[in-house]
């Protein structure tokens, strides 16, 4: 039986550790005029690699919303996550042209809210039955200063896919540290050169960062109410040195990879063009659509020492409404609508997304062994980015990809890419919080 049909069973809540934090509210919560019960509802979500589950689903929603709302249309746009950053702050500031609702990650929260983008939804959400059985910390990620911006969608995190046949072939184990991976992986390519050992990008942050935080490195520290970067440290470059060596002709050419972010080195993956790559429980629908299927197992990321876990970013995204839309009420009503039990429950069997719920997310664990190895990583441990506002246009100016980038092309070395990124890090902190 279908996940999305069980959901109401009473089940024991799984634990998710760190998925992010409050930042100071530095906006006031200015409302648009009116609350119009008739016309368009404009709807932005995120372009995953296999979107056709998740476009049913959302379908399914939009449909049984009309027919709730007779007089109200709905228009999907699904737009590219890359590129977010630039589309969400034209909405912010030409309201006009702006979405109801959009779906953001939950690294964008802080900076969404102090750009004064996101309505505030605190009475609607604590009236929403639903709202109890969220996981605290996923309930965090849409909490500023105590206010809340939206409903969490889902959580994810990131673990290691790799091919059992070519594994099989080759004599080889699932690795159990970072050293054991690197080996593996350029056995693979010595042995099979049509094959990419573990596909990696040079704008793939979160792909890199559990190398950068098994070694002991951060991105920031809390500093005087604020932040200072800390990717310049020892620990930090010697994770740095580990991720980046794998360009290169025994593995990863850096002339196909450094550009590749998430999504490619997933489609590669499921293309059959590589034996091993990071991709998160989100991307168990496109590697299962793909040429791998019944080929492949995931294991949590190893870490430095044997049998440790590599910390991984505790991911996610929510649905919020935007402060200047003139459908508050409708688009409350769909947010909660996108964000339920019962939706989220058919995400999960759509394209793997974990509920945010914690019975739903615990039925999920029981019924579908293939979430085994992402609740492990979890529970080992996860690492966010800071909780500041300043962190969206950081990541908007890519200041950590074109430090790998730097890196992997050569132009740079470790110690002077890490340098110029601190201090480009620095900057915004300075001026933003």
């Amino acid at each position: 039986m279908k996940l999305a049909a069980r959901i109401a069973a009473p089940v024991a809540a799984l634990a998710l550790a760190g998925l992010t934090a409050c930042a100071p509210q530095t906006s006031d919560n200015n409302s648009s005029e009116g609350d119009e019960k008739t016309g368009t509802l404009r709807v932005w979500l995120f372009q995953e690699v296999s979107n056709a589950p998740k476009q049913k689903v959302v379908d399914k929603v939009v449909s049984a919303f009309e027919k709730a709302h007779d007089s109200v249309r709905v228009k999907v746009e699904y737009i590219p996550v890359e590129t977010r950053a630039q589309r969400v702050k034209a909405a912010f500031n030409d309201p006009k042209s702006a979405p109801d609702l959009i779906e953001y990650g939950n690294t964008d929260t802080a900076g969404y809210v102090k750009d004064g983008g996101l309505a505030d939804v605190t009475t609607e959400f604590h009236d929403w039955s639903e709202a109890k059985d969220s996981d605290p910390t996923a309930k965090t990620s849409v909490t500023v200063d105590g206010r809340i911006y939206g409903a969490p969608f889902f959580v994810g995190v990131r673990a290691l896919y790799y091919r059992t046949d070519v594994f099989d072939e080759l004599g080889l184990e699932a690795p159990k540290s970072l050293d054991e991976l690197t080996t593996a992986a350029r056995t693979i390519r010595a042995a099979k050169p049509d094959l990419y050992g573990l596909v990696v990008g040079g704008a793939y942050t979160y792909g890199a960062m559990p190398f950068v935080w098994a070694n002991g490195g951060e991105i920031a520290e809390g500093k005087g109410g604020s932040y200072a970067s800390t990717i310049d440290s020892a620990a930090a470059r010697k994770g740095i040195a580990a991720y980046t060596s794998l360009f290169g002709d025994d593995n990863c050419p850096a002339a196909k990879c450094a550009s590749m972010g998430g999504n490619d080195t997933v489609t590669a993956f499921a293309a059959g063009k590589a034996g091993m790559a990071i991709g998160g429980d989100f991307s168990h629908a496109a590697v299962e659509a793909g040429k791998v299927k019944g080929r492949y197992a995931v294991v949590p990321l190893p870490g430095v020492k044997s049998g440790s876990v590599a910390p991984a970013f505790a991911g996610g995204n929510n649905v919020g409404v935007l402060k200047s839309t003139t459908h508050r009420t409708l688009a409350v009503d769909l947010m909660k609508r996108l964000a339920s039990k019962e939706t989220q429950g058919e995400l999960f069997d759509a394209m793997g997304f974990l509920p945010t719920y914690t019975d739903v997310r615990a039925e999920a664990a029981e019924q579908e062994p293939f979430i085994e190895p992402f609740v492990k990583t979890l529970s080992s441990g996860t690492k966010f980015v800071p909780a500041s506002p300043a962190w969206a246009q950081i990541d908007a100016s890519l200041v950590l990809p074109t430090m790998f980038q730097e890196v992997v092309s050569g132009k740079k070395d470790v110690a002077e890419a890490s340098k110029d990124a601190a201090e480009q890090m620095n900057d915004v902190f300075g001026t933003v919080g």
